[in-house]
């Protein structure tokens, strides 16, 4: 009983990924290299803010 719907499950996964729309290689290169702009962006953001809060906190403290 288990085993058929193992079964069953493996064979509507291979069914559903012939539906997948995969992305073309110049997509996959555009979206990495979005997604590492935006992190060294977010990166020097966050050290900026850092670096201020560690500033304000030694003239307060």
């Amino acid at each position: 009983m288990k085993f058929a719907n193992v079964s069953r499950f493996f064979r509507d996964v291979r069914s559903e990924m012939k539906s997948v729309s995969w992305p073309s290689r110049d997509d996959l290169k555009e979206g990495t290299l979005v997604v590492i702009v935006m992190s060294v962006i977010v990166g020097v953001f966050l050290s900026v803010v850092d670096f201020g809060f560690s500033k304000i906190l030694e003239l307060l403290f």
